[in-house]
């Protein structure tokens, strides 16, 4: 027996965000208006792609861009970067924030991805998602769906995120 399964327009296909929301229960916010967050989404978007441009995937054929506005207007952006040896492979986002950490910069505001097919969203895989919220769990998260971009908080898409207190810090200083 098999099963089809539509979306809630009655088509066949999701999109990501509306299968994650048929599983986990719960519905994962978009910000409706980029403008909200105060900054440009698109001009974001087409530097995560241009920096997917860079990425080296030999092996899954795959290229993700990532760009990271910083509270100072900065942009720093990375490209996922694969090795044979699987699980030594880079995500563009744990790439452009490492690199942003030897600038000195630690303080994210939001951030782009791009990657996989043309028209379908490619949203941080859950190590990017605890990764990244622990310089701001509510940066806003910026993806392309069928050519428009779409804004999403991070601590939407990672809603229990583990965080393990600082030296120093008890849980009242939260």
């Amino acid at each position: 027996m098999i099963t089809l399964i539509t979306n809630q327009s009655g088509k066949c296909g999701w999109s990501r965000i509306e299968w994650l929301n048929s599983f986990s229960g719960r519905k994962v916010p978009e910000v409706k208006d980029p403008e909200e967050r105060g900054f440009d989404a698109e001009f974001l978007l087409n530097e995560a792609k241009r920096a997917g441009t860079f990425a080296y995937v030999p092996y899954s054929l795959f290229p993700v861009g990532a760009a990271i506005l910083f509270e100072d207007g900065s942009v720093i952006s990375g490209c996922n970067v694969e090795n044979s040896s699987y699980g030594l492979s880079i995500c563009a986002e744990r790439n452009a924030m490492t690199t942003a950490v030897r600038e000195g910069r630690l303080k994210p505001v939001a951030i782009a991805i791009a990657g996989g097919s043309k028209g379908k969203i490619c949203p941080p895989c859950g190590a990017c998602r605890q990764f990244l919220s622990e310089f701001n769990s509510d940066m806003s998260v910026v993806l392309e769906e069928d050519g428009r971009p779409v804004i999403y908080r991070l601590s939407d898409l990672l809603p229990l995120q583990f965080k393990f207190p600082k030296i120093g810090e008890t849980k009242n200083d939260e």
